[in-house]
């Protein structure tokens, strides 16, 4: 079991601890480069630029450019990281990743900001509740949703270490602290945050810290709920689901994006493959577009808070 802090007050911003990643990756790798698509200043991108201008391309507002840019880059031996929102990481390139990246055995690392409720005024058209679902149907691609500053600084750094199609999903902002500094992770294994005997909370990314919360709630109820941070959502920790799932009243998985083809999705594929009776409910946002308005409305307005999830889940048990 992996320690997580007790109290989860709000952490260094996430853009920060991926430039601060990737600034040490180009002191250590010559063949690092960044890509960004015209939002340095809102990424802090621009730092690298800074830190070495030969390996920084901004290609405008150009994402399907970019993504054929760094395809190109890997072809020649760099390893490109690319930046923008989520929707224009994944949906608007889509074609581009496949193709150009995933079939033709390219490495590109993708991080695709401020998914699902975190985009904020933005909008709708900024909004992003499919891109685990887009990319989980490249094969062999890997799949991340950053829980915490710590965790998406190791991402990074780990994506780095390998080839392929690599995407992370993370907010901008300060989301609330849940690891420790020091904390190793392991690419394609959920990381069990709590035990319990009664419901099993598969959570990832941001949302991490909402699970924790209700699960604290709910065991002073005398509900004990098991925590698991599935921070790797493809390839997904199969056996740590298979062995947790055993004996629980419920399972339920908690995200940040569509319950159609993510978490939920690879979560209900395993316990239907593996024959495990119990019970699913999957908490996410359901046959819904973005809209405007602040991340904590969007929250609340999508259900996805800690009263509103704790309530889903009362009602679940109910049942």
């Amino acid at each position: 079991m992996v320690d997580v802090k007790e109290n989860r007050v709000l952490g260094p911003e996430l853009r920060s601890c991926v430039v601060s990643a990737i600034e040490e990756l180009m002191v250590e790798n010559e063949h690092i480069v960044a890509l960004e698509a015209d939002l340095g200043a809102a990424s802090g991108w621009n730092k690298l630029a800074e830190a070495d201008s030969k390996r920084f391309i901004n290609v405008g507002i150009a994402e399907a450019n970019m993504i054929g840019v760094a395809a190109g880059l890997s072809l020649t031996g760099y390893i490109p990281f690319v930046h923008t929102f989520g929707p224009f990481a994944t949906r608007r390139v889509f074609d581009q990743l496949f193709l150009s990246g995933g079939y033709s055995k390219n490495t590109i690392n993708i991080y695709g900001s401020d998914p699902g409720f975190a985009v904020g005024h933005n909008g709708g058209t900024h909004t992003t509740w499919e891109d685990v679902a887009l990319i989980r149907m490249i094969p062999e691609a890997v799949i991340c949703d950053a829980a915490d500053a710590v965790q998406m600084k190791w991402i990074i750094k780990e994506f780095s270490k390998h080839t392929g199609i690599h995407y992370v999903r993370g907010n901008r902002k300060s989301v609330p602290d849940i690891y420790e500094e020091d904390t190793e992770f392991q690419l394609g294994k959920g990381n069990l945050l709590r035990d319990g005997k009664d419901i099993l909370f598969i959570a990832a990314g941001q949302l991490v810290s909402e699970a924790l919360t209700v699960s604290e709630e709910l065991l002073e109820e005398g509900i004990s709920c098991e925590v698991i941070d599935m921070f790797t959502i493809k390839p997904l920790d199969r056996a740590l689901v298979v062995k947790k799932a055993q004996n629980k009243k419920g399972i339920i998985t908690i995200e940040n994006h569509s319950i159609t083809g993510g978490l939920g999705s690879a979560v209900a594929e395993v316990l239907a493959e593996e024959n495990i009776p119990v019970p699913l409910l999957r908490i996410g946002v359901n046959e819904q577009f973005g809209q405007v308005g602040t991340p904590e409305y969007l929250q609340e307005a999508y259900g996805l808070t800690a009263k509103q999830i704790k309530q889903k889940i009362v009602s679940f048990m109910e049942k």
